[in-house]
């Protein structure tokens, strides 16, 4: 009898844990829905020092994903490549190509961002993708392999100087409940280990995201839009302080 109820308990939570994690991996894809995030056109071109005379101009390529393309901001200006173009444009005109789709994964960008951004021919490249990769499942050795093909394309077929940045912390508290933001953050480590292991197969700058905006969006939801998930312009513009310290120029 004792046995018996004991597998009822053993079998009852695990029913109660079951839909608790299906409620709560619900509730984080209905709160993004529900941001209403202002989207931006795809591919597009921005010219910072458009009338600066007798300055080279720099071609930068910023390929990834959501968090490339802007989303949780106003406008395009906030998001940080463009930010970062407005740094690096100080005293030269810089042509910043927005390689950037909401949802895209690292096949995406191999298959269709990829070509775009080698007719490019740019001078500087960012690259962060991998967080729909992760909130996905994508196999790991599969993300390796698309991200492995993306970097030596362009080393082979451009002479950039190329960026590869890492997969950063993201998600609110108030939006990723336990046990989905443990289980998230742990496989975005193991993505992150991925990225600098190829970032240094090609010898390429690795900017670590992760680690130098940690502990500030884990701190502050005003790092975050309304959805709690993508950054708000603050949260971009501390992105952009950190790549822009970083980058290989």
């Amino acid at each position: 009898m004792i046995k018996k109820i004991g597998v009822t308990i053993f079998f009852g939570f695990l029913l109660i844990l079951g839909i608790y994690l299906n409620r709560s991996y619900a509730y984080i894809y209905h709160k993004i829905g529900d941001g209403n995030l202002a989207i931006f056109e795809s591919n597009k071109e921005y010219i910072i020092n458009k009338n600066m005379q007798n300055s080279k101009t720099l071609i930068y390529a910023a390929l990834g994903d959501s968090l490339t393309a802007g989303a949780g901001v106003d406008n395009y200006e906030q998001s940080f490549p463009y930010l970062v173009s407005e740094k690096l444009g100080y005293n030269q005109k810089v042509i910043l190509k927005s390689r950037a789709i909401l949802g895209y994964k690292s096949i995406d960008l191999k298959n269709v961002l990829l070509p775009l951004a080698i007719n490019d021919n740019p001078d500087i490249v960012t690259i962060l993708i991998g967080v729909n990769d992760v909130h996905n499942f994508i196999d790991k050795k599969e993300f390796e392999k698309n991200y492995d093909e993306v970097l030596k394309q362009l080393t082979q077929k451009t002479s950039a100087k190329i960026n590869v940045i890492n997969i950063p912390y993201i998600g609110s508290k108030n939006l990723i409940f336990p046990p989905y933001n443990l289980y998230i953050d742990s496989q975005t480590k193991e993505y992150n280990k991925i990225i600098k292991t190829l970032a240094q197969k090609y010898n390429l700058k690795y900017i670590d995201l992760y680690t130098e905006s940690l502990k500030e969006f884990k701190r502050s939801d005003t790092y975050y839009s309304n959805d709690l998930f993508h950054p708000s312009a603050k949260g971009y513009a501390l992105w952009a302080d950190i790549i822009y310290a970083n980058l290989s120029k």
